[in-house]
């Protein structure tokens, strides 16, 4: 299915994460003497003027971005060695795919025809072929739309599935905005940068016409641009995508058509396979309305066009080097600043995981994933949701009511941990050894058929969104679940042998951080069964908003890039679920200090101290200014360095640990702290 605008929306994902032993070992730590490794302090920084570089200062300075990346930092050590133990079980799949059964084969197959570089170079653009053929036989409206709502190909109106907000245990359909090759404000933001990127991509349009022998490319690109800012200007704008409020639209097929004539809505959904679906969520809807307009406005040429522009796009990487090329200059180097493309196993290894993630992934946690890993973060994420207990409890500004609800929902909880309990059954995937585009278009289809398959039932809680193999979280409003796939359990982050106030104040916090986002500024309008309803009161609901404003207000003075801040509005839950986060993890670490006894002082550090360091390290990043600039305007995460500055001087025991003082550039009188959960 297309849709991503309510999946973003409903996703709380953290950039990475971390697990814990329930005892300290101090001895043998993978990092220092025990578990921090403070040679990547600059000790000349006051802890309360710039927290992030006292922590990682000296790491800082001596750290260059490697040239196949846009950004450096703690979480690159166990992607890239997550992505080395998959390789292995990939390599010997395309060596031995008989070895493995029939699902083996389909992954080493399908690995192997990402590797083919010469067998795709010999094919030059004959894969294309079908699919543009298919594009330029369009004869009408009805033909376009019947491709907008197909699989693999563009669209400005996404069509999808997703758990009804008013019954999360049955899906409905979803439409939503799309269809852009540039963030949306790349289109509208007015200045040099933004007038080179948008040049830019209008040449990365007429380039990628020409390589697939389409005659009259730079006419092409003037009016495929000119549609795509024609779009861009009524689409929603990533602070207003976070407003679940707004995007809860849902219509019957008359309401659709009431509000946007122009769309066959009908024809969309019968051939997205929803037209059984008693009511479409109308996300998006404004946009959607003057998407009709624009539809109807455009001549069908130019939409045409624009699809087999996207298509070639989309796929270039499946397609001869100079199509891989030109995607990766315009993307990865003039948008985000990366100097060379990353080695192309690396590459296969995420298309492999995308494909067949989780037949790698049955594979990956059979290897490298051991079942202590999943005792002990079940036995931390307890300790966190005991210190959420108690800190929501203990709340000054909520009543008896919204507390009890609050608490009910805490309880409700359900953590997944390492992987799924079933996995996803690959076995109708048809795999071609030597058809790299077929074989990623027909595993579009797959996904589309899969999806349809669950459509008619009820929501399967036990489905996953991210594979075991993936260093990362997430928490999902519609289920009120939190997941922490296996590859994330694992050092740098999951050490059985470091201080317990290192794993408190890192894997700790982004538990917290998780659960946090059950009650942020989004996930806080779900009930404990992940259905969209106000559980609040009215008095209530105004403390939560007041404090939450206050957050916002403090990020929005926060100017990474010159000329472009943060945006308090957009990162407003990820904050929240920081914020939360490192306070209760903090609340639980003293929670074990009082069964295990007050911690001692090590290396000269205190217990205190060696939380926040951890929580510090945890956020050790540096990023090339173009995906800085980029995630500024779209990513709902704060840049790390805000991920720490901006969080800590709002904790009081912070101060304390590292007396900051009125002077620090980073202090705030107590009245001015924000304290949520």
């Amino acid at each position: 299915m297309k849709t991503k605008v309510l999946a973003r929306a409903m996703l709380g994902a953290a950039a990475l994460a971390t697990a814990i032993p329930t005892i300290a070992q101090v001895t043998g730590a993978r990092y220092g003497a025990f578990g921090i490794d403070l040679t990547t302090q600059d000790r000349t920084i006051k802890p309360g003027d710039d927290f992030w570089t006292y922590a990682n200062g000296a790491w800082d300075k001596r750290t260059q971005i490697p040239a196949d990346k846009g950004s450096v930092g703690y979480g690159n050590v166990l992607t890239d060695e997550a992505e080395a133990n998959v390789r292995r079980i990939l390599d010997d799949m395309a060596a031995n795919p008989a070895a493995y059964g029939p699902t083996g084969k389909q992954v080493g197959d399908f690995y192997a025809s990402w590797m083919d570089e010469a067998g795709i170079e010999a094919k030059g653009t004959a894969p294309l072929k079908p699919y543009l053929d298919r594009i330029a036989a369009v004869s009408d409206l009805a033909g376009l739309q019947t491709l907008f709502a197909s699989p693999g190909y563009a669209t400005p109106i996404e069509v999808g599935t997703i758990p009804s907000l008013s019954d999360p245990t049955r899906y409905t359909a979803v439409v939503g905005q799309g269809g852009l090759g540039m963030p949306r404000d790349y289109y509208l933001l007015k200045g040099e940068k933004y007038d080179a990127f948008r040049a830019a991509y209008k040449a990365y349009i007429k380039q990628m016409q020409e390589l697939a022998g389409i005659p009259d490319a730079g006419a092409k690109a003037d009016a495929i641009f000119a549609l795509e800012t024609a779009l861009a200007e009524k689409q929603w704008s990533p602070e207003q995508n976070r407003d679940i409020a707004k995007l809860n639209d849902p219509e019957t097929l008359a309401g659709l058509k009431a509000k946007a004539p122009e769309v066959d809505w009908a024809l969309m959904l019968r051939t997205a396979g929803l037209d059984s679906s008693p009511t479409v969520l109308m996300a998006n809807n404004t946009a959607l309305t003057e998407t009709g307009k624009i539809l109807a406005a455009t001549p069908l040429q130019t939409w045409k066009d624009y699809l087999a522009f996207h298509f070639i796009s989309d796929h270039a990487q499946f397609l001869p080097k100079a199509f891989d090329d030109a995607q990766f200059d315009f993307y990865s180097k003039t948008l985000s600043g990366v100097e060379v493309k990353r080695d192309r196993w690396k590459r296969g290894v995420q298309l492999t995981n995308g494909a067949l993630g989780e037949a790698v992934g049955k594979l990956y946690v059979d290897k490298y994933f051991p079942a202590s890993s999943q005792t002990k973060m079940a036995e931390l994420i307890e300790n966190l949701r005991a210190a959420y207990h108690d800190r929501i409890a203990g709340s000054t500004w909520m009543d008896a009511d919204t507390k009890a609800k609050a608490l009910a929902k805490l309880a409700a909880f359900e953590p997944r941990i390492g992987h799924p309990v079933k996995y996803i059954d690959y076995s109708s995937f048809r795999v071609d050894r030597n058809d790299l585009l077929g074989n990623v278009m027909r595993s579009g289809e797959f996904q589309h058929q899969l999806e349809l398959s669950r459509f008619p039932k009820p929501v399967d809680r036990t489905l996953w969104s991210m594979t075991p193999q993936t260093v990362n979280a997430y928490y999902s409003p519609l289920a009120n679940q939190i997941t922490f796939p296996a590859a994330i359990l694992q050092p740098p982050y999951f050490d059985p042998n470091a201080d317990a106030a290192v794993n408190y104040g890192a894997i700790g916090a982004i538990i917290g951080h998780e659960m946090g986002h059950g009650f942020d500024d989004q996930g806080s309008q779900f009930g404990p069964t992940g259905k969209f309803e106000n559980w609040w009161t009215d008095a209530s609901k105004k403390a939560f908003t007041d404090r939450t404003a206050a957050l916002g207000a403090q990020y929005d003075t926060y100017e990474p890039i010159p000329g472009t801040r943060i945006k308090g509005k957009l990162t407003m839950g990820e904050n929240i679920g920081d914020l939360g986060g490192i306070e209760a993890a903090y609340a639980a670490y003293q929670k074990y200090q009082a069964r295990h006894g007050k911690a001692k002082v090590i290396g000269g550090l205190t217990g205190d101290q060696r939380f926040f360091l951890a929580y510090a390290q945890a956020w050790q990043a540096k990023r090339r200014e173009g995906l800085a600039r980029q995630l500024l305007l779209t990513d709902p995460h704060s840049p790390p360095k805000y991920r720490v500055n901006g969080i800590v001087r709002n904790v009081d025991a912070w101060y304390k640990a590292f007396n900051v003082q009125p002077t620090d550039a980073l202090y705030l009188p107590p009245e001015k702290r924000v304290h949520i959960w």
